[in-house]
């Protein structure tokens, strides 16, 4: 397949910080007195909207976080990322190997720009991705995935038809955005468990593993038209915590 533009999740994607920022999650609500593991976390949380912690703590323990809970969870993980932080394996090599062949690409994540800009500095991916294609949920009025708006503001604004993108996504969230916006999606296995990611167009184990279904000479086959959001999905994105 040609893509007319590949774009890229952040979390968990290109940025290893899934881990780090479940971590938080899951410590700072058992420091609260609602206890979660780390896989809980990822179970309960990974690619799903804000709301849903508060949810779920109310479901399973019927208690309430504090007001600020969000903005407190992030100034952890903001710490957290400053300690330490690491690109997927094989990101950088897979960014600079579309640049050598020309073929166009962005990032589009449900995390605000403060997020993603201290990701991709403490990764050293920001050279391979400076702000003009970098997109945010903020840049569509906080309108997360699994709306299509985010991905559909992103062909847009870099002239891509969206039938011609490839979306690469780690989250069920991810590919039903994706889907949604009428583009072919694979799903990356790493961390998420590929029964998870039902409707995408195919799978990868590694993230290197793109260069593989880049044929030069072979057009995307076109997918279903993309249809808009009718009600504005706000997510802690792909660990908008």
């Amino acid at each position: 397949m040609k893509p007319q533009l590949i774009i890229f999740d952040n979390d968990g994607v290109l940025v290893d910080s899934e881990p780090t920022a479940h971590r938080v999650l899951s410590g700072y609500l058992t420091e609260l007195g609602f206890p979660f593991t780390l896989e809980e976390s990822y179970q309960y949380f990974l690619g799903n909207a804000a709301r849903t912690v508060h949810t779920v703590v109310a479901d399973r323990y019927g208690g309430t976080l504090p007001a600020d809970f969000t903005a407190r969870c992030h100034e952890r993980v903001f710490t957290a990322f400053r300690k330490g932080l690491d690109a997927v394996q094989g990101a950088s090599t897979v960014l600079t190997e579309l640049q050598r062949r020309g073929i166009p690409y962005c990032l589009a994540s449900s995390s605000d720009h403060a997020w993603i800009d201290l990701t991709l500095a403490q990764t050293g991916l920001r050279p391979l991705l400076p702000p003009d294609v970098v997109f945010s949920a903020q840049d569509v009025g906080g309108i997360g995935k699994p709306a299509p708006d985010l991905f559909l503001h992103a062909a847009t604004t870099l002239g891509a038809h969206p039938r011609g993108c490839l979306v690469i996504e780690d989250s069920p969230n991810g590919v039903r955005a994706a889907k949604a916006a009428g583009m072919p999606v694979l799903g990356y296995t790493a961390l998420t468990p590929a029964s998870s990611l039902v409707g995408a167009t195919s799978l990868i184990p590694h993230l290197t593993a793109l260069l593989d279904h880049l044929d030069p000479t072979e057009p995307l086959t076109p997918g279903p038209e993309p249809r808009k959001s009718a009600t504005p999905t706000r997510e802690y994105g792909r660990s908008q915590l």
